[in-house]
Formats: structure tokens, C-alpha cells, sequence
């Protein structure tokens, strides 16, 4: 089977915004969407780790979308202090969903800046099932809109994240654990910088693991 993903322009709230996606051809097979790190920090939809999450979900039997926000590569408009970013992702989830209307499950997930955007977007869209939230940065970002946290999902963290306060994980940690009637797994790769360089392959096999355990594909 020929698994490659395709260009794609969608509408976004301003203008076009440029994507890559890979439509799962089965009867209701689950869709997810991948958002990128920070755009000012030469953040795109070809991040290293962004496509690890995208491949994953790609092998797992997702159609699959992610996107660069508005100023990255071909997308039109420019760098919106997170807030015009969070609509493009509105935006690239209603799209996937017009693409595949029968979906069985409906996933989130984002690198840093885009895990942030991840875990804003599963707050108003109920639809979302799960999300994975790789490298989030609360020590950066005010991460206590998540009361409470809508829906189970994976957190992903580097034990060497050079920009991140260890901390600020384990206060995000306590705040999710609290919380009744959800699940957060919270993973940590060894020896993982922020952007798990030379652990791609412990970060991908984390994902993989999650996903098939939380997925019944028919």
C-alpha cells in the first residue's frame, strides 16, 4: 500500500492555510491533527517530531492532518499571539471532519506551542476524544484553562527538557491526576532533550504504544 501524504491548501479564518494529509481509505477510520511548534522559532508542519506524531497516527489507520498556521510556508496571514493560531486548528479540525464524516474517533495532538494550541482546542470541541501533548511548556504558558480537563490523552516530556521547569510538570501533573473520570499518562523519555533529538525513535515507539492501546480499529 502506497502511504504517502498530500499537499493541501483549506480555508482558514485568514486566508488559505497549507497542509499535508494522508486519507485513510477504511470505513470509519479515526482522524487526528498535528499542530506545529512555535512559528517566531522557526517552527513548521516539517518539524522533526511533528512528523514522528503525524507517521504514527499515518501507520496506525488515521487519516491524518497537520498544518502550518497563518505566516508559515504557503499559509496566508501571519503570527497571531496564539489566538489566530488556535482558529487555524478550529479550522484544520472542521476540515478533516467535512473529509471524513463517518470518523470513529477524533484525535488532537501538538508539538510545544502546538501542544498548547492542543490542549486550548479540546476545550470547545467535545467531539475530540484524545489527545497527545508532546514537550507542553507550562512553566511558558498559563495551562490552568484545563479545569477541568475534558477528555484522557498522553503528555509527552524529555527528562532533559532544557526548557522546561520540572515543576511546572509535576504541578500539571497533580492538577490532571485530581481530576475524576479522565485519564493522563504522562511519559517521560529518558535522556530527552525538548526536542528529543537523537530519541526520535523512543518518542515514536511511546506513540505508537498509546495509540494502538487507546484505538480498536476494525
Amino acid at each position: 500500500m502506497n502511504q504517502k501524504s498530500v499537499e493541501v491548501f483549506i480555508p482558514g479564518p485568514a486566508g488559505r492555510l497549507e497542509g499535508r494529509y494522508y486519507k485513510n481509505e477504511k470505513e470509519k477510520s479515526p482522524i487526528a491533527i498535528v499542530l506545529q511548534p512555535h512559528p517566531q522559532y522557526s517552527g513548521t508542519m516539517n518539524n522533526r517530531v511533528v512528523l514522528e506524531i503525524f507517521n504514527s497516527f499515518l501507520s496506525s489507520g488515521f487519516s491524518v492532518l497537520r498544518i502550518n498556521f497563518r505566516g508559515v510556508g504557503k499559509s496566508d496571514g501571519t503570527f497571531d499571539n496564539g489566538q489566530g493560531e488556535l482558529s487555524d486548528a478550529a479550522a484544520a479540525l472542521d476540515w478533516i471532519e467535512r473529509e471524513n464524516q463517518d470518523f470513529s474517533q477524533c484525535w488532537v495532538s501538538g508539538f510545544s506551542f502546538g501542544s498548547l494550541i492542543c490542549m486550548q482546542l479540546i476545550m470547545r470541541r467535545p467531539e475530540v476524544t484524545r489527545f497527545i501533548s508532546v514537550s507542553p511548556q507550562p512553566n511558558v504558558y498559563d495551562f490552568t484553562f484545563l479545569a477541568p480537563c475534558p477528555i484522557s490523552g498522553q503528555i509527552i516530556i524529555g527528562e532533559k527538557d532544557e526548557l522546561v521547569s520540572k515543576e511546572s510538570i509535576n504541578e500539571l501533573s497533580a492538577r490532571l491526576k485530581n481530576q475524576k473520570g479522565i485519564e493522563v499518562n504522562f511519559e517521560e523519555i529518558k535522556n530527552g532533550n525538548h526536542f528529543f533529538k537523537n530519541k526520535e525513535a523512543n518518542l515514536r515507539k511511546v506513540i505508537d504504544q498509546y495509540i494502538k492501546d487507546k484505538t480498536q480499529i476494525m
